[in-house]
């Protein structure tokens, strides 16, 4: 009898549907779980200093590589052991060689930026050991994220206006208040301290002195460096240095920068013939920035702002690439304003997680006075892309005095002379870190320095990402010898002619959300005219399966689309990532197409009301929770599952109550209508 009860409970469909949704919750765990970052903590009575070390494995360029991977562990106040302690993650790519030189410490950018990935560490660990030391308040124990400031940019439609810069200077005040709280002294987390830490994974790690490999931001905490401990330091090369100071980008330098593009435009066929003048279009441009593309807006002050970024680098590909940002600007000039949109959705998406924003506003209060000044007349004109991406990062100026500043930072914000022997390494188009910059105002302070520039090369990446081969010999042949030997490097010529720019990326995208939307719409027609047939038995079980677990996920991309294109066509304001937006458009898709595949004919008006409602709120649950298992792009991911799963679990669930009452209170084969009557139908169904 019991049997009986089972079996009756859980057809074969229903056992179907069960195995979707725990296979569905599976995946959404895997989900969960990858999108967490290991959490580190410090080990039961760990004293500053300590270090522990495992073998392991570290994949580059070449393959992978042993390494050493462990904890390191410091004080938040250097200068006092008894502080709080706070663990470091340390990576140690060892050197092939037995009679490995001094080591080499990378130091990446940003800052607020992760300092473990560095996919082509192998490029100097033939001679030498290569060590990655994790930043505190980025990787380490403690974390100073700020969602008050990611908040406040996501709520925004306007990252330069004066609105966003009060709340951004509030956000940034309100996240320091809160660590605070939480027994954190934010003032800890500058690169003084950074330098510190660097230095006890030195004595930690036994060695005598070490070589520094810096980029961009992280030139900085070479510099401090070479200033606090030049005992420690054999050779450093810095690469797109950013002295004291320029972290706020100068509106005429970066004029003169878009200038050096200019002229290589009136010397590019392709590029000659959209205009006479490259930088004078792009001001008119800018004066005058398009507010839409078709149907779609365009938010100018997100395309000021990420423009800048997408200016950086001159490698062809990727978003911030010289030729396809200038292909934008010129195609707008044109009437085409498909790339501009394309940037300023960009910026909605990358902005708000770009940083680690307390330890960003940490790393950058060695510039607190520089800022100051800088906004001390106002804002100044957004329609320069320099203004506009420093008013931005620095909240209009406001971050100047709503971040408590780093400790010891005073000494460092002018630079002073550095026996250091030092390798810079710029390129000649850098907009982030020009050349003339290093040249001007760090050059003079190291007497053992030496500069060379990159023609036609970008930012960092450019510099690690072309012509590689030359600029490992030129990296590993100054930290060995000393010697600066450029030769390798060929001339190389820019190509203002992407193959892939940014207004075919943003064709690409609105057609597919287009045909995605148009193919849910179909979709739901054609299921909404089968709910009305009853199918073969034979073929129910499998098709319903198909249509409730790979057409349920189609549905929910579709009903994505749809709802983005309706949220940035109506709602400019909304962010087509918002958790609201995206459960909504998802769980609705998904519940409705879900709740088609599931009844048939011979259900009561009750029962379809009851179907209706279990699945549009299973999908909705689901898909709001599906949300927080993912982050970044994945959210989107994780809703489309959990939707999926919900709707299918609320349905399971429905029919079980429905099958429960059938067999306590009528015939075994019936099915209670609305009025109470039993009808016949087949139980195999999920």
């Amino acid at each position: 009898m019991a049997r009986t009860q089972v079996e009756r409970l859980f057809p074969p469909g229903r056992v179907v549907a069960l195995v979707l949704v725990a296979v569905l919750v599976a995946a959404l765990v895997q989900l969960r779980l990858s999108a967490q970052p290991d959490q580190l903590t410090v080990p039961p009575g760990a004293a500053a200093g300590d270090l522990s070390l495992a073998p392991c494995e570290y994949r580059g360029e070449g393959g992978v590589r042993a390494a050493d991977c462990g904890t390191l562990v410091v004080a938040e106040h250097p200068a006092d052991p008894a502080s709080r302690m706070i663990a470091l993650p340390l990576v140690r790519v060892r050197a092939s060689s037995d009679d490995a030189a001094e080591p080499v410490l990378y130091l990446t950018g940003g800052p607020g930026q992760s300092n473990l990935a560095l996919p082509f560490a192998d490029r100097y660990a033939e001679h030498h050991d290569v060590v990655l030391v994790g930043y505190r308040g980025v990787d380490g124990s403690v974390r100073l994220e700020c969602p008050e400031v990611d908040s406040a940019i996501r709520r925004t439609t306007d990252i330069l206006g004066e609105a966003f810069f009060r709340e951004a200077g509030r956000a940034y005040r309100d996240c320091a208040d809160r660590l605070t709280e939480e027994g954190i002294d934010v003032a800890a987390y500058g690169l003084v301290q950074q330098v510190d830490d660097l230095e006890t994974a030195r004595v930690a790690l036994g060695y005598d002195r070490v070589n520094l490999l810096s980029e961009s931001a992280g030139t900085r905490t070479a510099m401090i460096y070479g200033l606090r401990r030049p005992g420690s330091i054999h050779r450093s090369v810095m690469i797109g240095a950013n002295p004291p100071g320029a972290f706020l980008w100068d509106a005429g330098t970066t004029d003169a920068q878009i200038g050096r593009f200019a002229t290589l435009c009136a010397e590019d066929e392709g590029c000659r013939a959209r205009t006479d003048d490259l930088a004078a279009t792009m001001r008119r441009t800018a004066a005058e920035l398009p507010d839409r593309w078709l149907f779609l807006p365009v938010k100018e002050s997100n395309v000021r702002t990420l423009s800048l970024f997408g200016l950086f680098e001159t490698a062809p590909g990727g978003v911030a690439s010289a030729p396809t940002m200038i292909d934008a600007w010129l195609s707008a000039s044109e009437g085409d304003a498909s790339g501009l949109w394309f940037a300023s959705v960009l910026a909605d998406v990358m902005l708000p997680e770009l940083f680690v924003r307390g330890q960003y506003a940490s790393a950058a209060s060695l510039d607190d006075e520089a800022a100051r000044r800088y906004f001390a007349g106002g804002v100044g004109d957004l329609t320069n892309l320099g203004r506009a991406a420093t008013a931005f990062g620095w909240g209009g100026g406001l971050l100047a005095d709503a971040w408590p500043a780093a400790r010891e930072t005073d000494q460092y914000r002018r630079l002073r002379t550095s026996q250091v022997e030092t390798l810079v390494i710029s390129g000649e188009l850098d907009v982030s870190t020009p050349p003339q910059v290093a040249e001007a105002d760090l050059l003079p302070y190291l007497p053992n320095g030496r500069h060379v520039v990159l023609p036609g090369f970008g930012h960092t990446g450019s510099v690690f990402g072309e012509q590689p081969e030359a600029g490992t010999w030129l990296i590993n042949e100054y930290f060995d010898t000393g010697t600066v030997d450029d030769s390798r490097y060929q001339p190389q010529r820019l190509d203002l002619t992407p193959d892939r720019t940014h207004g075919a990326v943003a064709r690409t995208i609105v057609g597919l959300m287009v045909g995605l939307g148009a193919l849910t719409v179909v979709m739901l027609l054609l299921l909404a005219r089968r709910a009305r047939r009853t199918p073969a038995p034979a073929a129910r079980l499998w098709v319903a399966a198909l249509l409730r677990s790979v057409g349920a996920v189609i549905l929910g991309a579709g009903g994505w689309c749809l709802g983005a294109l309706v949220v940035l066509t109506f709602l400019p304001g909304a962010r087509v990532d918002d958790q609201v937006v995206v459960a909504l458009s998802v769980g609705t898709a998904v519940g409705l197409g879900t709740y088609l595949a599931w009844t048939r004919p011979g259900r009561s008006a009750r029962q379809r009301r009851a179907g209706v409602a279990a699945a549009a709120v299973g999908a909705g649950v689901g898909a709001w929770l599906g949300y927080d298992a993912g982050t970044g792009l994945t959210v989107l991911a994780g809703a489309v599952l959990g939707a999926v799963a919900g709707a299918n679990l609320a349905l399971i669930l429905l029919d079980v109550g429905l099958s429960r009452r059938l067999w306590s209170g009528g015939p075994a084969r019936g099915t209670l209508t609305a009025t109470g009557s039993v009808a016949r139908h087949n139980h195999g169904s999920a």
